[in-house]
């Protein structure tokens, strides 16, 4: 079995280790969603990954509904992302753009009062994260189907900006109850078009956003995200293996460099597995490398899940917030710093880029 440290091949990228770090919404973006100086010092710290994975980044106006997140719609996110990917690279690591559409938990302050957009007309609980605090989310009006190509043409785009600012290719967020996810799961999809029903039909959408950015990108730049438990964000499915095993295995026909499952625990946020996990069906479908995330924090753990023959790496997400040099900690197996929640979504460098490294910490 593979050794955490040893590298990997996903796709074009040749992957030092297999401690990937996880996508992590941080808000250190401009109110116009585009990227700061401060976020090329904060990837660049993080290095070290075998590949970073970006925040979540809006490809279009429509689909952004987060304060201070950034976009790739417009050619100054795209410009402002290439000093981020350049201080990656002079760092020695490697780094894919998450790229993200909200759909029904995008609050119409946003977008000029419009009504969000989702697979059918269904409102997600809770309250939304806007700019003058939290705000009970909108009934969000069904995507036409004559509007599919003009998302496509948004996804399309937003992994053009992507690879035009340096990235090393695109990871398409398909999880954690936004917009591919309204439409995979039923709870969610209620409609009765080539885009509902069967679980073929609601697959539809996640493999058309898939082949258009691997058509752009190629495939062996393109990764999906998935998260193929119980509830998240109010979206949850009656019968979570006739989606997801199938959604799997059409990402492997296209040939996709990799593809990530999040599967929290019972106490997990934005989302919950409380039915059986499906990463091991999803193995035996999906034939490039797989990748689990959601509550690792030791080596320990995420060997295991290699050793089970399931996992081919794994990606760390709050760990790796506080732990920039976190490959190296793991491997000498150091002491971990803690991170502080109150900072994950504030403007500045605290919480941000003054985590200390191991020798700095030992000091």
């Amino acid at each position: 079995m593979p050794n955490l440290f040893d590298p990997i091949q996903l796709g074009a990228v040749a992957a030092a280790n297999r401690v990937l770090m996880a996508p992590l919404t941080r808000g250190r973006a401009t109110k116009e969603h585009v990227p700061t100086p401060i976020m090329a010092d904060y990837y660049a710290q993080r290095a070290t990954a075998g590949l970073i994975i970006s925040e979540a980044t809006g490809i279009s106006r429509e689909g952004l509904g987060w304060p201070f997140a950034p976009g790739l719609w417009s050619d100054e996110q795209a410009q402002a992302w290439a000093p981020v990917t350049a201080a990656v690279h002079a760092a020695g690591g490697k780094i894919f753009a998450q790229i993200w559409h909200m759909g029904r938990v995008v609050h119409s302050s946003y977008n000029e009062g419009a009504a969000p957009v989702s697979a059918s007309a269904t409102t997600a609980p809770g309250k939304a994260h806007t700019y003058v605090g939290r705000q009970p989310y909108d009934t969000a009006r069904p995507l036409d189907i004559a509007e599919i190509p003009r998302l496509l043409d948004d996804y399309a785009r937003a992994a053009r900006n992507a690879i035009a600012a340096g990235f090393d290719g695109v990871q398409i967020h398909a999880a954690n109850g936004y917009l591919i996810d309204q439409f995979l799961r039923d709870g969610s999809n209620h409609r009765s078009d080539a885009y509902g029903g069967a679980p073929e039909n609601r697959i539809r959408l996640l493999r058309e956003v898939t082949e258009r950015v691997a058509s752009v990108a190629g495939a062996d730049r393109t990764a999906v995200r998935l998260s193929p438990n119980g509830d998240s964000q109010g979206v949850d499915d009656s019968d979570a293996p006739a989606v997801f095993v199938p959604a799997a295995r059409a990402l492997s026909e296209i040939g996709i460099a990799f593809l990530e499952l999040r599967e929290p625990g019972p106490e997990g946020t934005f989302g919950r597995t409380d039915v059986p996990r499906q990463s091991p069906a999803i193995r035996d479908a999906f034939r490039n490398p797989l990748v689990l995330n959601s509550d690792y924090v030791s080596a320990e753990q995420a060997q295991a899940a290699l050793d089970s023959g399931v996992a081919d790496a794994i990606s760390f997400g709050r760990t790796f917030l506080a732990n920039p040099d976190l490959p190296a900690r793991l491997k000498a197996g150091a002491p971990l710093n803690a991170d502080v929640m109150a900072t994950w979504y504030s403007q500045g460098a605290e919480g941000y880029t003054d985590y200390p490294v191991l020798e700095a910490a030992a000091a």
